[in-house]
C-alpha cells in the first residue's frame, strides 16, 4: 500500500491544499520495514523502501502491518480509523521532530488515509426537515432568532450570544470544548424538534460570538466544573426558562451529569452526549496554543478523527471549521475542565434519575468518551438509561444530524411524555 500511496495521495484534491506549502521528507514503517516518503508542496514525489540506516525523516510513523491494513480497511474499526487515534491507542508509535507534524496534522492524517479512499455517506436532499427552494427562486430563511443579552457572572457583565427556535419545553444546548452553538443548527432547523420544544443554544463566553470579559488580555482561560454550573444555571435563570432539558456534547455532556446530581429538582431531565464522570487525556494538550502552530489548524487536527469515517464529508468540514476558528488558548482551556476537573466516578452513584432522569448516547467512532466509558458511567448511575449510537462519532448533532436525530427523537418523545 505504501508503494502505491503517491498515486492515491496525489489525486485527492483536499489533501494537495492542505499540504501546498509543506515539503518534507518523513519515514513510515510497517512491521519491520521502512518506507522514505518525500513530499514536495504537498505531492508525494517518491517513496521508496529505506536501504540505507542514515536514510531518514523529520520524523518516523510506525505501526504492525495488521494495524495499517484495519486502518484501510474501508470502514475500519474504532482506534484503526484515524492516525492520532492509532497513536494514542497504541498501534501506533511516532518519533523525531514532531513539530511539523502537529503543524501539518490534518494534511497527514489525509496522507495516511489516503489508500482507504472515502466512506462517508451523501447528505440527503433537504435533510432534517428543511424546506426546499423557494418557488420564487427568493432566499430560503431559516427559523433560528439569534440574539445578545447581556449577563453577570462571577461579579463581570459577560455578552452573550444565544440562538432559539420552537416552542413548548424549554430544550438548552450545550457545544463542545473549543466550538460554538453553531454545531446545533441542525436541530433548531427540525420541526419535528422545534414543534414541540424551545431548543437555545448559547456560546460560552469566550466561544463563537459571545466574547471575553472586559479585562481577558491579562488572563489564562480555564473552565472549572464550579464556573460551568455557575454558568449554565445563570444562564437559564436570565432566559427565565423553567425546568428546561439541557442537554450537552462532549464536556457540555459532563456538566449536566454534574447538575443532575447537585440540583436534580431544577430540570425535566439531562441528555448527555459523549459525556462520562471519568475520562482520561489521549494527547498532549501543550500543542493547543504556540506560536510555532496554528491554533485552529491543530484543534481540528486534534478531533478529526472523532468524526465517524461515514459521516457525511460536508458536515466533517463543518464542524471542523469551527474549531478552526476557535480563540487562542480557548480549546486547551476547555480541556482543564473536560479532562481534569470534571472528573466525578466516586460520587456519580449520587445522582437521583428519579428526580431528574438522565439519559447517555455515545457514538461507536468516539475515541475520547469511549462508549466503553459511557457504560462504565451508566453502570454507575442507577436508573440512568444508555443508547450506543452506531456509525457516529464524537459530534452526533453536528457530524451526521440525519442519523442523529433517530437516536433523539424517542429521547424527547419520552421526556414529553414523563411529564
Amino acid at each position: 500500500m505504501f508503494t502505491t500511496l503517491a498515486e492515491q495521495a496525489n489525486a485527492n484534491t483536499a489533501l494537495l491544499n492542505r499540504g501546498r506549502r509543506l515539503t518534507i521528507d518523513i519515514l513510515a514503517g510497517i512491521g519491520v520495514d521502512d518506507f522514505l516518503i518525500s513530499i514536495e508542496k504537498g505531492r508525494v514525489v517518491d517513496v521508496r523502501p529505506r536501504r540505507l540506516a542514515m536514510e531518514s525523516g523529520v520524523f518516523t510513523v510506525r505501526a504492525p502491518a495488521e494495524a495499517w491494513a484495519e486502518h484501510w480497511r474501508s470502514m475500519p474499526a474504532r482506534d484503526f480509523h484515524d492516525l492520532l487515534s492509532m497513536i494514542a491507542a497504541g498501534h501506533a508509535v511516532v518519533d523525531g521532530d514532531l513539530t511539523q507534524l502537529l503543524q501539518n496534522l490534518l494534511y497527514f492524517k489525509l496522507l495516511f488515509a489516503a489508500p482507504r479512499g472515502s466512506v462517508a455517506v451523501p447528505v440527503a436532499q433537504n435533510s432534517v426537515g428543511l424546506a426546499g427552494p423557494a418557488p420564487s427562486g427568493g432566499p430560503i430563511y431559516e427559523p433560528i432568532v439569534g440574539r445578545y443579552f447581556n449577563m453577570p457572572l462571577g461579579g463581570r457583565d459577560h455578552r452573550i450570544y444565544v440562538e432559539e427556535a420552537g416552542h413548548g419545553i424549554p430544550l438548552v444546548c450545550l457545544h463542545t470544548a473549543g466550538s460554538d452553538g453553531r454545531q446545533f443548527r441542525h436541530l433548531l432547523c427540525d420541526r419535528a424538534i422545534t414543534d414541540h420544544f424551545r431548543i437555545l443554544a448559547f456560546d460560552l463566553p469566550w466561544h463563537g460570538k459571545s466574547t471575553p470579559p472586559v479585562g481577558w488580555e491579562n488572563e489564562t482561560y480555564e473552565l472549572t466544573t464550579d464556573g460551568y454550573k455557575e454558568l449554565v444555571r445563570t444562564f437559564c435563570a436570565a432566559m427565565d426558562v423553567d425546568n428546561p432539558v439541557v442537554m450537552g456534547c462532549s464536556m457540555g455532556g459532563r456538566v449536566v451529569l454534574h447538575l443532575a446530581m447537585d440540583h436534580p429538582d431544577d430540570y425535566r431531565a439531562v441528555i448527555a452526549l459523549e459525556g462520562a464522570d471519568k475520562l482520561e487525556p489521549y494527547y498532549n494538550i501543550d500543542w493547543l496554543h504556540r506560536p510555532n502552530v496554528h491554533g485552529g489548524e491543530i484543534c481540528a487536527g486534534y478531533v478529526s478523527g472523532q468524526v465517524a469515517p461515514q459521516s457525511p464529508d460536508e458536515y466533517r468540514w463543518e464542524t471542523l471549521w469551527s474549531y478552526m476558528q476557535s480563540g487562542p488558548g480557548i480549546f486547551r482551556g476547555d480541556l482543564f475542565f473536560y479532562w481534569h476537573d470534571g472528573d466525578f466516578d466516586d460520587r456519580s452513584h449520587l445522582i437521583d434519575t428519579s428526580k431528574c432522569p438522565v439519559y447517555l448516547l455515545s457514538g461507536e467512532y468516539d475515541s475520547s468518551c469511549t462508549p466503553e466509558r459511557s457504560i462504565a458511567t451508566h453502570e454507575r448511575i442507577k436508573g440512568s438509561k444508555l443508547n450506543i449510537m452506531d456509525g457516529i462519532g464524537h459530534f452526533p448533532m453536528s457530524e451526521n444530524p440525519d442519523l442523529f436525530r433517530d437516536h433523539l427523537l424517542p429521547v424527547l418523545e419520552e421526556i414529553r411524555g414523563s411529564g
